[in-house]
């Protein structure tokens, strides 16, 4: 497996420093070659926390990113930011980064992606089908109690959660 082959995704952190910390942590520990974040950061301030990737990261904003001005300056030197859903091409897979999963039943119907990526239940979701459906739970681990990320592998599609602890 080459850098680029292992994809990181992450949601709704919420602010959650220490979460971060270590998402940020084995995302490098693991080789990513890219990190996808579902929305809801919060504050412009965990961009110092997600400034140890080692990696590109696209972020799409959630419903409680108030402050979208500072997100966007700040998180726009770490890769790419702006409001969902977001089309991406990666490694030779058509993404669809969103927070909040309106319009999942269509994206995956009508076959405009391969993995569509999304946050805002807090509660992981994995769809494996013709389009891989990842919801990776909350980083933050405020509403569920468990801090959680994912890992996919772009060569077998196989996904892992991985509780951050």
């Amino acid at each position: 497996m080459t850098r680029g082959d292992l994809v990181g995704i992450i949601a709704d952190t919420h602010d959650n420093r220490r979460a971060i910390a270590k998402a940020v942590e084995l995302f490098s520990q693991r080789g990513v070659g890219m990190v996808f974040h579902a929305g809801d950061l919060i504050s412009p301030f965990t961009a110092d926390d997600f400034s140890r990737l080692k990696c590109e990261m696209t972020v799409v904003f959630g419903n409680n990113d108030g402050e979208k001005v500072g997100l966007h300056h700040i998180y726009s030197k770490r890769g790419t930011i702006g409001k969902g859903p977001k089309k991406i091409e990666y490694h030779g897979k058509r993404f669809v980064l969103m927070h909040e999963p309106t319009c999942i039943e269509e994206l995956s119907t009508s076959k405009q992606a391969d993995v569509i990526i999304y946050g805002h239940t807090h509660e992981i979701d994995i769809r494996k089908g013709e389009t891989l459906i990842i919801n990776p739970g909350e980083a933050g681990g405020w509403l569920t109690g468990r801090s959680t990320i994912a890992f996919l592998d772009l060569t077998t599609m196989n996904v892992e959660i991985e509780e951050l602890r």
